[in-house]
């Protein structure tokens, strides 16, 4: 059962732009397409995977393809300082983008939020007016039943006299 609930969770958490109170599409900015972009690209398990590949491709190709196959010098020869330039520059411009993506984040859950509240707000309003109508009911089957109580009664008294008092005339006046 909680893998279940985990499960729908996740489910919602990927699939946020069909959320209704979430702008998406045309009516995002160009950055904030471009946040969500980095963020569904970034954080997901192809990027990693392709980052590891790349990463050996480069040690392959400047150490064993290089050097051993074609007697060629490597273009970075090993620690491969080209390679650790590149990964520093990465590293600063990847903090920036997990900072945009994570306050884009942030947006998403602002607005969802938002339109939770003013749904929740809707709901006590209806949930005011459902508890009124529901007290007038309550008001008007009492007052029924009082006057079925009240017509049955008479009814009764009514029905004493019946044998007291010939077709054709009226009943005697009840007080």
């Amino acid at each position: 059962m909680a893998q279940k609930k985990v499960a729908q969770v996740n489910s919602w958490q990927n699939r946020w732009y069909a959320h209704p109170g979430v702008r998406s599409g045309a009516e995002l900015s160009l950055g904030e397409r471009a946040a969500d972009t980095m963020r569904n690209v970034m954080g997901s398990w192809p990027f990693v995977f392709g980052f590891f590949a790349v990463m050996i491709a480069w040690a392959l190709t400047n150490t064993w393809l290089l050097e051993h196959v074609l007697r060629h010098k490597a273009f970075d020869p090993y620690p491969y300082i080209l390679l650790n330039l590149f990964l520093s520059m990465m590293a600063g411009v990847q903090a920036a983008a997990l900072l945009i993506a994570a306050k884009r984040s942030d947006a998403i859950a602002s607005e969802v939020a938002v339109h939770t509240a003013r749904n929740t707000d809707d709901i006590k309003v209806l949930l005011a007016e459902n508890t009124k109508l529901t007290n007038t009911v309550k008001k008007n089957t009492d007052l029924l039943e009082e006057l079925h109580r009240h017509v049955t009664e008479i009814g009764n008294h009514l029905g004493a006299f019946a044998g007291e008092f010939e077709p054709g005339q009226d009943p005697p006046s009840v007080s």
